[in-house]
């Protein structure tokens, strides 16, 4: 592991996380004050207020009293707790590529605590509030569920990998971590410049098109800071491909499939349909180039590893939109739900589920290397006691006549 093989453009990339986790610390701590003590100053409103319009806010406000006001205390600690997340993130990452081993260590461990305690108030939120009942609805609520429990699954599988002395694995899953906690401020950003795009839309259906592709493009930066940060051309016991050709085709022939599904079904409901399906089919075209041109350029330079690691994750984008399809009708029975509500969640979560699983394959990838490595290095061994033993016998016997 090191530092950025692009220093240009993994400086860029480290100030402008910085610039926003910084922007966003204060707007998180401050964002539910109001809901307590009306009145009480709140920066993102602020904001808000003058970039868009104070009639946005005022919807905003009014839409989030009722579920909120049943968890604010939750909520408050969830708010604030994210806030002091956004400050650890980058003394994380900054500490992690300069290799300040015992600050990046002391820092994780108060992050992970952290992450724990934020999420805590973020799951008494959504127990105690129905989905049908939260702010901007069941699909809004079912995706926050499923953030949050990639959240907690992949800072858990980070903390597990640095305790089992896994330094990469862990890299790939804080970072994913890190990725999902990064909704929060993007999805504020959203709020911004989206009214500007569709004047008139209000927060409910900002956010319904911002979960057209919210979680998997935080999933998608978390896999470029991960190449970056990975040089490595092969991994030791890395042999063969978990990504053949066939496999490859298949799961372009499904994602295919369920694209061609979740097209069809967008475009029969009218103008807000095709308004979520370009929210969805522009990230996600743009997110398959890069990973499908990266894939090429590293097998054409013979980075092994680095290959094989694109071709897990194009395999995982290209199986999300059929994992959406069929996600969609089981959300319909299970939650009763209507169709539109039903879609909205099951193409809001395919594309950060998938990723997860992505990354899950990739560690079992590494994990399954490692092994091979320890085999093989136990299978050498084995002729050489024998032999040992066998030698020395005969200079036992030896010394026994000569006494």
């Amino acid at each position: 592991m090191g530092r950025p093989t692009s220093t240009r453009r993994g400086r860029a990339a480290t100030v402008a996380v910085t610039v926003v986790c910084l922007a966003y610390a204060p707007i998180a701590m401050t964002e539910l004050w109001p809901y307590a003590s009306p009145g009480a100053p709140a920066i993102g409103e602020w904001i808000l207020g003058r970039s868009v319009s104070p009639e946005f806010v005022a919807e905003a406000v009014r839409d989030r009293m009722e579920p909120y006001g049943r968890s604010l205390l939750p909520l408050i600690v969830h708010s604030v707790l994210g806030g002091l997340l956004m400050l650890l993130g980058p003394v994380q990452l900054l500490s992690a590529v300069r290799r300040r081993v015992r600050l990046h260590r002391v820092t994780g461990t108060v992050f992970a605590v952290t992450v724990y305690a934020s999420m805590a108030g973020a799951a008494l939120y959504l127990v105690r509030t129905p989905p049908e009942q939260a702010f901007s609805g069941a699909a809004f609520w079912i995706v926050l569920a499923v953030i949050l429990a990639g959240t907690v699954g992949s800072v858990t599988f980070g903390v597990l990998a640095a305790v089992r002395g896994l330094p990469d694995l862990h890299q790939r899953w804080m970072l994913l971590c890190y990725g999902f906690l990064m909704t929060a401020p993007l999805l504020r950003l959203e709020w911004g410049f989206l009214p500007s795009l569709y004047p008139g839309l209000g927060i409910l259906d900002i956010n319904r098109v911002a979960i057209m592709h919210l979680g998997s493009l935080v999933a998608f930066g978390a896999l470029l800071a991960s190449r970056a940060l990975d040089r490595r051309d092969t991994v030791p016991g890395l042999t063969g491909t978990w990504c053949p050709a066939p496999v490859r085709v298949a799961a372009h022939l499904a994602g295919a499939a369920g694209l061609a599904w979740i097209t069809a079904a967008f475009l029969d409901q009218g103008t807000a349909g095709r308004r979520l399906l370009v929210a969805y089919l522009v990230p996600y075209a743009v997110t398959y180039a890069v990973i499908a041109v990266r894939a090429v350029r590293s097998g054409a330079r013979g980075a092994e590893w680095a290959r094989e690691e694109w071709r897990l994750h194009l395999v995982g984008l290209c199986l999300a939109p059929a994992f959406s399809a069929v996600t969609v009708p089981v959300l319909e029975r299970s939650m009763d739900l209507d169709r539109p509500t039903a879609m909205l969640a099951g193409v809001g979560i395919g594309g950060g589920m998938l990723a997860y699983a992505a990354v899950t394959v990739v560690s079992l990838r590494v994990l399954y290397a490692r092994e091979l490595v320890k085999r093989r290095a136990a299978f050498a061994d084995l002729p050489t006691r024998p032999a040992e033993g066998l030698a020395a016998a005969p200079a036992a016997a030896t010394e026994g006549r000569r006494a």
